[in-house]
């Protein structure tokens, strides 16, 4: 019974050298193939004509303004409380038991603003004013052009001379 031990060992042993035998084979096979293949086509990046750090360095100093700019305006958000009245709202709106069917509208209602029902009503008043606005202005317009009118014909009945206390 030894012996078979020995000998399942010994086979073993040479499975296992013949395996590492040829997976060393193989992978010197590959590191030729590919040393073989970047000397047919050398990589642009190992070329010691390019020197890419002035470009890494415009990179780096891009990126550094970019998260500057990044961190003045989140200060500038938490220093004027929109992040904490952001974060109220959306608090309430996540502890809300029945979620509302436009997210947006709770939004705008708790920061202040107007619903979307009230904001069409805003804008229909807002329409109806403009056109009263134009009405008013054609009529303003046009009593300045009556007034006109008959100042210079009360001028031409006066023998056109003007008001003599200058006014």
């Amino acid at each position: 019974m030894s012996i078979a031990f020995s000998l399942s060992s010994e086979e073993d042993e040479l499975r296992e050298h013949s395996f590492l035998h040829l997976s060393l084979s193989l992978s010197l096979a590959l590191d030729s193939d590919s040393i073989n293949r970047q000397s047919q086509f050398p990589s642009p990046l190992d070329s010691p004509e390019l020197d890419f750090t002035p470009a890494l360095k415009i990179l780096d100093k891009k990126k550094m303004e970019k998260e500057a700019k990044k961190e003045a305006f989140r200060k500038y958000l938490e220093s004027s409380g929109v992040l904490d009245a952001l974060t109220k709202v959306l608090v309430a709106l996540y502890e809300q038991n029945d979620k509302p069917s436009s997210a947006i509208e709770f939004v705008q209602q708790k920061l202040g603003g107007p619903t979307l029902s009230e904001y069409e009503k805003l804008q229909a008043e807002m329409s109806d004013l403009q056109i009263k606005y134009n009405e008013l202005l054609a009529t303003h317009q046009e009593t300045c052009r009556q007034f006109e009118e008959i100042k210079n014909s009360s001028k031409e009945s006066n023998g056109e001379e003007g008001p003599k206390d200058g006014l």
